[in-house]
C-alpha cells in the first residue's frame, strides 16, 4: 500500500517550507489540496508539477474514501491545506482517520502552524495552553463552547476571521471579563502584527480600525488563585452531604467521594466524616 504524507505548507511567506516537504511534493503521485487554485501558487513557485485533486470540507467523506482506495492500490499521496499543518482545524482529520482504519501508513512532515507561531511570539504563558480553533457559529454550540472557558487556567488560543472578530471579542468579554489578550494577524507576511490589548481595548481598537486578515486570538487563562476561589465558592453553596452525594452519583464509593470532597474544600477527610456522622 501507499503512504499518506501530511505536508505542512507556508502560512504566508512562501519561503517557510522545508527541503523535505518540497521533495515529497515532487515525488508523490498525487497531491490532495484544500483548494487547488490556491495551492497552485505554491507549487508553481517551486516548480512542482505533480498531479493535484481537491479535498475539502464539502467533499471530505466521499473523497477520503476515494483517496484511501488509491492508497490501497499503492499510490503515495500528499495532503496539503491552504496554509499550515494538515489536520489542524481543517478536513484533513477525516482522511487521516479513514487511512489509519484501513491500515495505511500515515506520516507528518512538520512545518508551519499558525497556532504555534502566534503562541511563541505573544508574550503570554506558553507552558500550558488549550487550542479551541474557530468558535462555532451556531448559537447553541457557541454558547456551550464559551461556557467551558471562564475557569480555564491555561492560555487559550482561538482562530478567527476578520468579519467575525468584533462579535467574538464581545462574547469573550461577556463570559471571561476583561482579560489580557493578544491579536496576531498576517503571520509571516509583510504586515505581520502582534497587538497586546485587554479584551475591551481590542474591541475599541476594531471599532476605529476595520479588521483585516486571518487572526489568531490568544487569551490569558484564569489565575490559579482566582480559579481556587471560584471552586471554593461553588462548594460552599453545597452542604457536605450534598457534596459527597454528588461524587457518589458519579460512581465513586462513599470513601472516595469523601476524599474528593475533602480535597475540594481544603479540609481533612476526618473533618468530612465527623460532619456526616453528626
Amino acid at each position: 500500500m501507499g503512504t499518506l504524507y501530511l505536508v505542512a505548507t507556508p502560512i504566508g511567506n512562501l519561503e517557510d517550507i522545508t527541503y523535505r516537504a518540497v521533495r515529497c511534493l515532487e515525488e508523490v503521485e498525487l497531491i490532495a489540496c484544500e483548494d487547488t487554485r490556491h495551492s497552485r501558487i505554491l507549487l508553481e513557485h517551486y516548480g512542482i508539477r505533480t498531479r493535484t485533486t481537491s479535498y475539502h470540507e464539502h467533499n471530505k467523506y466521499e473523497k477520503a474514501e476515494e483517496l484511501v482506495a488509491q492508497l490501497k492500490q499503492g499510490l503515495n499521496i500528499a495532503l496539503i491545506t491552504d496554509a499550515g499543518t494538515p489536520g489542524i482545524s481543517d478536513p484533513g482529520e477525516e482522511l487521516v482517520r479513514q487511512a489509519l482504519e484501513a491500515g495505511i501508513k500515515v506520516t507528518s512532515l512538520p512545518g508551519p502552524s499558525a497556532v504555534i507561531t502566534a503562541l511563541s511570539m505573544c508574550g503570554l504563558s506558553s507552558r500550558r495552553f488549550v487550542f479551541e480553533g474557530f468558535l462555532p457559529v451556531e448559537k447553541k454550540e457557541r454558547r456551550s463552547a464559551l461556557a467551558r472557558l471562564p475557569q480555564e487556567t491555561r492560555t487559550i488560543v482561538l482562530y478567527e476571521a476578520p468579519h467575525r472578530i468584533r462579535k467574538t471579542l464581545e462574547d469573550l468579554r461577556e463570559v471571561l471579563g476583561d482579560r489580557q489578550i493578544r491579536i496576531c494577524r498576517e503571520l509571516t507576511k509583510k504586515y505581520e502584527e502582534v497587538m497586546p490589548f485587554t479584551i475591551s481595548g481590542a474591541i475599541a481598537y476594531f471599532e476605529e480600525n476595520p479588521p483585516k486578515g486571518e487572526m489568531v486570538v490568544i487569551l490569558q487563562g484564569m489565575s490559579q488563585e482566582d480559579a481556587a476561589a471560584m471552586d471554593a465558592a461553588k462548594w460552599e453553596s453545597l452542604s457536605i452531604r450534598e457534596h459527597v452525594d454528588l461524587y457518589m452519583e458519579q460512581g465513586l464509593s462513599e470513601k472516595d467521594a469523601m476524599k474528593k470532597a475533602a480535597d475540594d474544600r481544603g479540609v481533612s477527610k476526618r473533618d468530612i466524616y465527623r460532619e456526616l456522622k453528626v
